[in-house]
């Protein structure tokens, strides 16, 4: 119903011609009715000086056709035709309609203050000059008419400048919803963004420690096969127990994107870190953990870094150093938890054909044999530590060796929580 209505509307353009033909035929036709229902006043005829009190009313009418477009010249006009009128004591009547109509036009479509300041300066010239021509006025009743048109002339400034305010209010308004709405929307992509990145870290921690343990039992299961099958047996258990974890981990992690809730996500912790080191150790790593038992309490967010930090340190050693003796410390103070993961490096300079060469002696630790293409590990480690607001140091050790240091504070204050 309103699109059938805004079609059948006129453009502004028509519109105000439509306007300033009607108060042009009400000034000249309601002046000359006037005029001749008052025989008695002594005025100027309207046909005097060359018809010019016609042309004042035809003018004052006229340029209301442009009011849109020229809002202050087409009141200035108004405003000269009518202080010519009076001036010059042509009869009163409805010569003021294009007047007011240019005074509502000023402030209605004007900028607010120098559209008022503009209108007020008007209207206090054409009262005074108003004024000073009705000083002989016969009858003095007239007088009254002199008042009518400057108050009506505030109410036309007051009704345009209202108009105006409420435009504005509800432009402003609109803009407001409007940046609301592609602010919430672009805080619901940040939103997908990190739980892409969260998921993409937490499939990348768990496949890799799992690829990392199976890939040494494989090694392993086919070194002893033969000679010793009770221990291939026991390396081919670990591997299905590891691939079965992996598994219903990675259901898990994958449910978040058909479940709302996050109820299915894991969330493991420092209660799972013994677990985590008894894996290692059947990996073929020594691990010595050192770390209180049972372990404290402390956010679930901390938590789940610290469990996540040490295995992607562990499995780094496994994938890239191969059996060796590895120290787990867990230090917690007041304010922060620190974990720090050392390894000795292999035992002897390894001859297979790597690309490239371990700190103490093995291949490049961690993902950083100066190849991007070595993995995200180290990366992903320092986005877990600062989401949390710590830090992650890693470097190697003089005798040999590489360190994995993470601090991460208890209350954690990194810029996504």
């Amino acid at each position: 119903m309103q699109d059938r209505i805004k079609a059948l509307r006129l453009p502004a353009w028509a519109q105000d011609l439509l306007l300033a033909l009607f108060i042009t035929v009400m000034q000249v036709q309601g002046t000359v009715t006037r005029a001749a229902n008052d025989p008695d006043a002594v005025l100027r005829p309207l046909t005097d000086l060359g018809h010019l009190g016609y042309v004042l009313l035809v003018v004052s009418g006229a340029v209301v056709a442009v009011r849109r477009r020229w809002t202050v010249t087409v009141f200035a006009t108004t405003a000269l035709a009518s202080l010519a009128y009076y001036a010059l004591d042509f009869p009163d009547g409805p010569g003021w309609l294009g007047l007011f109509v240019a005074l509502y036009t000023l402030t209605a479509h004007g900028d607010g203050r120098r559209s008022l300041l503009t209108a007020g300066v008007g209207i206090i010239a054409l009262s005074t000059c108003w004024l000073i021509a009705a000083t002989d006025i016969e009858p003095r009743a007239a007088i009254g008419w002199v008042f009518f048109r400057i108050g009506a002339s505030v109410m036309s400034a007051a009704l345009g400048e209202s108009v105006r305010s409420r435009r504005f209010i509800a432009a402003e308004a609109l803009e407001r919803a409007e940046r609301a709405e592609r602010t919430r929307e672009e805080e619901a992509r940040s939103r997908v963004d990190q739980e892409r990145l969260r998921i993409a870290r937490e499939v990348h921690d768990t496949v890799a420690h799992a690829i990392a343990i199976i890939n040494v039992q494989a090694g392993v299961t086919a070194h002893v096969l033969d000679k010793r099958p009770e221990r291939a047996r026991e390396t081919l258990e670990a591997i299905e127990q590891t691939s079965s974890q992996a598994l219903q981990e990675m259901r898990a992690i994958l449910g978040v994107l058909r479940d709302d809730s996050d109820g299915r996500v894991p969330h493991p912790g420092l209660g799972q870190i013994g677990e985590l080191a008894t894996k290692a150790r059947e990996a073929g790593l020594d691990v010595d953990l050192e770390a209180p038992s049972p372990p404290p309490t402390v956010p679930t967010a901390v938590g789940s870094a610290v469990y996540r930090i040490l295995q992607e340190s562990i499995t780094n050693v496994i994938r890239h150093v191969g059996p060796t003796r590895v120290t787990v410390a867990l230090n917690y103070g007041t304010d922060t938890v620190e974990v720090r993961v050392t390894d000795q490096g292999r035992p002897e300079p390894s001859t297979s054909g790597v690309a490239a060469l371990h700190p103490g002696g093995g291949r490049a630790h961690n993902g950083m044999p100066g190849s991007d293409k070595a993995g995200r590990g180290i990366l992903g480690m320092r986005e877990r530590c600062q989401l949390l607001g710590g830090e992650l140091d890693t470097s190697p050790l003089p005798g040999g060796g590489f360190a994995v240091t993470a601090r991460l504070p208890l209350v954690p204050t990194g810029p996504n929580l």
